[in-house]
Order: structure tokens, then sequence, then C-alpha cells
């Protein structure tokens, strides 16, 4: 195989320690290797950074290992040429496995060409990453207290979220709290509500009529004081991603046009892809990046079902909440996408086909600099404006009326 690189270097990282193999070519073609063992502290990794230095190295591939590359990365970084590789794609033929091996086989790897590196977004970016992964977290945790609150409130047979819409809003916080302190009396507890839900107030007094012991009180309590405390944090962080994300006010405030994406989901696009669509050649590479398309399954000249492999999941959370939200926008593009699937490949296909379009049209964004301009509701229709007519000709006869059609002038 050809060499693209003489100098370089791979290595295979674990917690204590980690392997590094340097790969030199001279000008004979002779290929030299030489393999040292490293500690990952950071004394060890400076260490190693010296070594490579001193090689020659320019270029060094490091396999994707859950966080243990970062404290490698870190080091190593704007001191050489980092490619990030996914194990999945340097897998060795199955056999005699060693550390020195892996390190040796990332090493030829780099030094033919052969490796495809992974997306790292610059440390500010990456920061902000951390932020909203964190915050999203964060939320998790709360929809998941709100739901145990939920359950609790059944266990203890008051059926609060059968009158009110929302049971942790003013006024269904007020009326748990009251439960939680040990208030009994139905109709005191449901004087407590406020604006439209007084107008249920005969309902909420039977549905406050439950068989609520000190053991659910204890529970409900403490319940409520955790989503207290996760409201708390997500606010934290919400006002420290918008310290982060002051450079990129312009940038959010464009991708807020694209329909289904508010403030949030644009913070969150912009930590997991970036502000600089350089490093993806075409809105294809993003969303292939992103697994939010079909996968290509051909065999014998056969083209079968692809499914979508497993991306980056914040991202397609984000992109998934994006798209229910923008199937309910009246006339739009998205929402006429969505009706149309949806009835031929379900709902499921229909939302993944949706958060495609709202990623390239953010990938459009980003590059170009624009805002979201909409195809409209009819899009698809003009596309086959006579196949179309033919469909809506063949719905009438079936209904048994007799279709004469006219040339409009």
């Amino acid at each position: 195989m050809d060499v693209v690189i003489p100098r370089c270097c791979g290595i295979d990282v674990h917690q204590k320690t980690l392997t590094a193999c340097i790969r030199i070519q001279g000008p004979t073609g002779a290929v030299t290797r030489e393999v040292r063992t490293f500690a990952t502290m950071v004394r060890d990794l400076q260490a190693l950074r010296v070594w490579l230095h001193d090689a020659g190295v320019t270029h060094a591939a490091i396999e994707s290992t859950g966080v243990l590359w970062k404290p490698v990365w870190h080091v190593l970084e704007g001191h050489i040429e980092l490619l990030l590789v996914n194990p999945r794609d340097v897998k060795r033929v199955p056999g005699r496995k060693t550390d020195v091996q892996d390190a040796e086989w990332l090493a030829q790897l780099l030094q033919c060409g052969l490796l495809r590196a992974s997306f790292v977004p610059p440390q500010a970016i990456r920061d902000l990453r951390d932020l909203t992964r964190h915050r999203a977290s964060l939320e998790q945790q709360r929809t998941a207290i709100a739901n145990r609150i939920h359950k609790l409130l059944e266990d203890a047979n008051v059926k609060l979220s059968a009158v009110a819409s929302d049971i942790l809003g003013v006024s269904g916080r007020a009326m748990l709290r009251a439960l939680a302190a040990g208030e009994t009396d139905p109709t005191t507890i449901a004087d407590l509500a406020r604006r439209r839900l007084r107008q249920k107030l005969p309902a909420l007094r039977e549905a406050l009529a439950g068989h609520l012991t000190a053991h659910h009180r204890f529970l409900l309590g403490r319940l409520l004081q955790q989503l207290a405390f996760l409201e708390t944090e997500v606010a934290t962080f919400d006002q420290q991603i918008a310290e982060a994300t002051r450079p990129f006010e312009d940038l959010i405030r464009r991708l807020d046009t694209i329909p289904g994406v508010n403030r949030r989901t644009a913070e969150n696009l912009v930590a997991e892809i970036g502000p600089n669509m350089a490093v993806f050649p075409d809105a294809a590479h993003l969303v292939s990046w992103a697994a939010i398309c079909p996968g290509h399954d051909e065999s014998a000249g056969r083209q079968r079902r692809g499914t979508i492999r497993k991306g980056n999941r914040w991202l397609r959370r984000t992109l998934g909440q994006a798209a229910w939200a923008a199937r309910h926008k009246k006339n739009s593009y998205p929402a006429a996408q969505f009706r149309r699937l949806a009835a031929r490949r379900g709902r499921k296909r229909a939302i993944i086909a949706v958060a495609h379009s709202l990623l390239v049209a953010a990938f459009y964004i980003i590059r170009d600099g624009g805002t979201y301009r909409d195809l409209g509701a009819n899009h698809f229709d003009r596309l086959a404006p006579e196949q179309l007519t033919r469909y809506l000709v063949k719905r009438l006869e079936r209904l048994g009326h007799k279709v004469s059609l006219d040339v409009a002038a």
C-alpha cells in the first residue's frame, strides 16, 4: 500500500495505561517501529508528547474508547495532527489481539491513509456540548420525578391528574404541597385551584378524596423537593448556556426560523454540529454523520431495505423533538411531508424523514448565513400535478361520481 504519512503514531488507550506505536518509513522504503507504554497521568502524557516530538511524528490516531481518549487529546492537541477514529472502523481480523498489535495496526492504517477521522469540534463547542447534554440529563430526571409523582397519586387513590391537565402547574403544586403537609379536607385543598381550574371544583373535591397515608405524604414531600431542586439546576444551566452561546446569537436567531425549532433546540444544534459547516462537504455528509438517513444495503444487484444506524443520540433527540413540533405547523412543508409519509410508512419513519429535512435546512442556514424559506404545504402537489389529478379523480369515481375535467381559462 502507498505511504501517505511517513512519520505517524497509533495510540491504544486504556484507563491506566496507553500503548503507542511510532511507525517511520525511511527514504529507502524500510519501515521502523518503536512501541512504548505510558501511564495516563498528566506527567506521563507530557512525556508521550515529548517522545512524539523528538521522533518527528506529524500525525497520531487515537481509538475512541468512551471518555478515555479525552485526556490524551487535551495534552496532544495543538502539537500534532490528531485523528479520533471509531473502533468499528479499525477492527482487526479475528485472532490474536494485544495492546501492542492494536497500536501497530492503528499506525499502519494511518500511514496508508485508510483511517476516517471522527468529528471533534473546537474546545468552545465541546464545552457548550457538555452544558447542553447535562441540561438534557437534568430534564430527563425531572420528567422521571414527575412520572413518579403521578404513580404515587394513583397509589393513594388521588385522581388529580384525571381533572387537572397539568398537576405540576401553579394550582396543582399548591394542592400537592397541601397534601404533603398533612391537609386531609378535599374542600380546603380544592379551594387552592386558580383561574380556569376553579370551574372544576366539584370534580376536584371528588378527585382529592383519596387514601393518602403518612407514607405517601413523606414520599410526596421528598419528590416535590427533588423536583424543585432539578428545576433550579435547569434554570442555572440555562443561564450558563446563554452566556456560552452569546457569540452565536445571530446564528441561533436564524436557526429559530425553522419550524419546530425554538431557542433551546437551536442551542442544542450549535452544540452538537458546531457553527462551521466546512467540516462536512455537503448536507448529505452531515445527515449521514448524524445517522438521520436510511442505510444502504445492496446485494446481488438488489436494493434491500436499509435501517438507520446508531448515531449521535443527543442530536437525534433534539431533531426528533423538533420534528414532532414541526408537524403541527400549519401550511408548512414539514407538516405536509409528515402527513404524506405517515399514511404510507408510519409515524415513526415520517418523523425521521422530517428530522432529516430540518437538519438539511440547518446545514444551509449555518453554511450560507440565511434564514429558513418554507417550500409550502402544496410543494408535493406542484411536483406532479397530473398524478394528483388522476388520484383525486379515481377517488371521486369510487364514491359513485362521474367526473369531467375542463381546463380552466
